[in-house]
């Protein structure tokens, strides 16, 4: 197996705007946006990191700022190293960034994952559009201010409210952040429950 290779001083040394990140796993590294695409290159095609295992990104909540962070993680497949790619949104009402696309193939339906669930662009995408929420959607159930409980929303297929019964539906349905009362329940056992059951509470009541 090669050596490790120090990624962040690699990285400053060839884009003086990188800076360290701090991070309890893998070594990661801050860059401004302009900089994302040709430093991934870097890493590809000089570095060994041949393989895009995620691209995420954070929502650090209304009035912080910069509001969105989008994340890559790499993965050499020669070396067995892992680093970890960050970079904020320049904007905070349009956040967009480059698209990887053209560097990995896969970054395709990760890009359009983060588009649908935070509402970030990715410019140069060849096909930006949502890939779990239908078109026309009007929200993004990824960003802070989306309640755990889901929004009631039309639904736009006939065949869809045909099976269902429904004409809205809150989406996504309630979900975590999950709790349990530590000393109560035997927590490898237990399926926690979300701190908003709200979805759940109302689905209960016919009336409702």
């Amino acid at each position: 197996m090669s050596a490790t290779v120090d990624v962040p001083a690699v990285l400053k040394e060839k884009f003086p705007a990188a800076t360290p990140r701090p991070s309890l796993d893998h070594p990661a590294v801050n860059l401004p946006a302009a900089d994302v695409p040709a430093a991934l290159k870097f890493l590809r095609d000089e570095q060994g990191f041949d393989f895009l295992v995620d691209l995420t990104a954070i929502d650090w909540a209304e009035g912080v700022s910069p509001r969105f962070t989008v994340v890559y993680h790499l993965l050499s497949t020669v070396r067995h190293d892992y680093v970890r790619v960050a970079t904020d949104c320049p904007s905070d009402e349009t956040p967009a960034v480059a698209s990887v696309t053209s560097l990995w193939a896969g970054a395709n339906w990760h890009e359009r994952e983060v588009y649908d669930m935070f509402g970030i662009t990715f410019t140069g995408h060849p096909d930006l559009r949502r890939i779990l929420m239908w078109d026309g959607y009007p929200h993004h159930p990824l960003r802070k201010e989306f309640p755990l409980a889901g929004i009631d929303t039309p639904l736009p297929d006939a065949e869809i409210m045909a099976e269902t019964g429904a004409r809205v539906i809150a989406a996504p349905m309630a979900g975590g952040p999950f709790v349990a009362s530590p000393g109560e329940i035997n927590l490898t056992e237990a399926e926690p429950r979300a701190k908003d059951e709200s979805w759940n509470e109302r689905r209960a009541k016919p009336d409702a």
